[in-house]
């Protein structure tokens, strides 16, 4: 099933999620540092990781729920898409929450509290992304109906017939 939402031929939402998991998990590493050597600046740059990730885990679920909503009712991939949307849902919110709890913080530094939130919104965020690559790599959600291992580049337009190596595309179920 071809993702709703591509670019020049591939789908946005792999595109996007990328960017808010990197920025949490750094986030969380800065945080982790700034916890041990209460040097401000580590406390600083983590808030402002997290707070790109939001922004970037708010584009990366709107593009991922019109994907969703492409997949065909009552199938696994649904169910699969379902509990991956939630457990990124609930990684959105706790790492809401930890930001909300220090934007008036000196360096804008996370309690021990907040810390926690965000280790648990990242070992969430862990699952939600296994069960993207499921969706992915297991039931073919996102991938293009063409896609063969000598299909041509999705630059050539969609009337070509041909791989790179000039022979005609192989079909495969």
């Amino acid at each position: 099933m071809q993702a709703r939402i591509r670019v020049l031929g591939h789908a946005v939402h792999p595109m996007l999620v990328v960017f808010p998991l990197a920025l949490f998990v750094t986030g969380t590493i800065f945080d982790l540092i700034h916890l041990a050597s209460d040097n401000g600046t580590f406390a600083e740059v983590g808030f402002w990781m997290i707070s790109a990730g939001i922004i970037g885990a708010v584009l990366a679920a709107l593009t991922g729920f019109a994907d969703w909503t492409k997949i065909p009712s009552g199938t696994r991939a649904k169910r699969v898409g379902r509990v991956h949307a939630a457990l990124n849902s609930v990684m959105l919110v706790l790492f809401a929450i930890s930001w909300l709890v220090r934007v008036d913080n000196t360096n804008h530094a996370a309690s021990a509290g907040a810390f926690t939130l965000e280790v648990i919104a990242v070992a969430v965020g862990g699952g939600a992304a296994w069960l993207g690559g499921e969706l992915v790599d297991r039931l073919g959600i996102g991938v293009h109906e063409g896609a063969n291992p000598d299909a041509p580049s999705s630059l050539a337009g969609a009337g070509a017939t041909r791989g790179a190596t000039g022979r005609p595309r192989a079909s495969h179920p």
